[in-house]
């Protein structure tokens, strides 16, 4: 069975990490969503895959193009200029044979279990179309399912409003037969009236019961971080890495090839360190930490469930809490990440115009690629700063 993955879309409520690349390229526990997508597809089978781009395409074609020699067989297919999920998957009509089925995956969301094998074992049991659905926290985002005991779905929804809601939203994983073009065409290429018709003539739900997550907003870039680091069994240091006496190391820890950590520092697992990262003397770098590869942390930086991408920078005694730092950032010495307000009331994130309710009561800073903080300033929490953006130091006296 060949695979594709959708991967094109622009994501604008993920700024500022959608801003310079695609969604199926951020990094989390020491590995990109779509590294996690050939890994579970790869381990269930399939190794023909077709990846749908656009959106700083060429972030994934040179990804796909690292990939080549692994085992699996990866092409790229590009969007172009028409929008919408039904117009990214109609892209790989001519890949698809007729009478054959494909997995289709939505490239922003995540499993650390295989929801792919799940979703095949449906498939040769109802012998036809499959959708795999799941329970989220909330089900008023996403395609709201109904359905009858035998696991046939009855009806969807794909913007629930008021009280109309499903107890199960659809987990962003189908098999689908070659004829779903056909519909795709015959309903201008929407993706809900398309699946409506295809539920109507017969489709079954594939039940996902473990962790899942759809990548909506940049702070649940920390919870994807999160699942992923909490599927870890065990412990890994790379014989390159370089690690000083008087270390701490509790927990599950993963330390990359060629990573330094002196003297002092304390690492309290789950957490990643990626290859060659510095974590500097007497540095604290707790759980659900995850530091890309090439980052620098500077002496007493302590580091709290943060995801910190490549080449960033972390000067002395700063302070990175609850917060994502986009590749190549440079945070002055003595900086801190406020993660509450006084009042301890939930915080709210602004992207674009809007003010985001998180329902999180405990949350940093989320720092675009390449923006430089100076030294000494204090972060407010729920703060985006766009990438690229310098921020001058903080100081309290100056030259008169």
């Amino acid at each position: 069975m060949k695979a594709v993955i959708l991967a094109a879309g622009n994501a604008p409520n993920l700024s500022p990490f959608s801003d310079t690349r695609p969604i199926a390229m951020m990094r989390v526990a020491g590995q990109t969503l779509f590294d996690n997508s050939l890994h579970l597809l790869k381990q269930s089978g399939i190794h023909d895959i077709f990846v749908v781009v656009e959106h700083q395409k060429e972030k994934l074609i040179s990804a796909i193009g690292e990939r080549m020699d692994d085992g699996l067989s990866l092409h790229f297919v590009e969007q172009g200029r028409s929008r919408g999920i039904g117009r990214a998957v109609l892209g790989v009509k001519d890949k698809i044979q007729p009478g054959e089925y494909f997995l289709l995956v939505y490239g922003d969301t995540l499993t650390a279990e295989n929801i792919f094998s799940k979703v095949q074992q449906s498939f040769h049991a109802f012998k036809g179309p499959v959708a795999s659905i799941c329970l989220p926290p909330s089900n008023q985002m996403f395609g709201n399912v109904f359905l009858n005991a035998q696991m046939k779905i009855t009806r969807l929804i794909e913007k629930p409003k008021g009280d109309n809601l499903g107890n199960y939203v659809l987990s962003g994983v189908f098999i689908l037969p070659a004829s779903f073009f056909n519909l795709l065409e015959k309903n201008g290429a929407n993706m809900e009236k398309a699946l409506k018709e295809i539920v109507g003539e017969g489709m079954h739900a594939s039940m996902w019961e473990d962790d899942w997550l759809d990548i909506v907003y940049p702070w649940q870039i920390l919870e994807a971080n999160k699942v992923l680091m909490d599927s870890w069994q065990t412990s890994r240091i790379s014989k390159s890495a370089t690690l000083e006496a008087n270390l701490t190391i509790q927990g599950t820890v993963v330390v990359d090839d060629g990573a330094i950590i002196k003297a002092g520092a304390v690492l309290e697992g789950p957490c990643y360190i990626g290859k060659g990262t510095y974590v500097g003397n007497n540095s604290l770098v707790r759980s659900y930490s995850s530091l890309g590869n090439q980052c620098s942390v500077g002496y007493g930086v302590e580091l709290k469930n943060c995801v910190v991408l490549d080449g960033a920078r972390i000067g002395r005694l700063s302070f990175i809490g609850d917060s994502v730092l986009g590749e190549g950032v440079d945070i002055g010495a003595g900086t801190m990440t406020v993660n509450r307000s006084l009042e301890q009331k939930p915080v709210a994130v602004k992207i674009g115009k809007k003010a985001l309710p998180t329902g999180l009561s405990k949350l940093g800073a989320f720092i675009g690629d390449g923006a430089v903080i100076g030294a000494g300033n204090t972060i407010q929490p729920g703060t985006v700063i766009p990438p690229g953006k310098t921020w001058s130091a903080c100081y309290s006296i100056t030259q008169r």
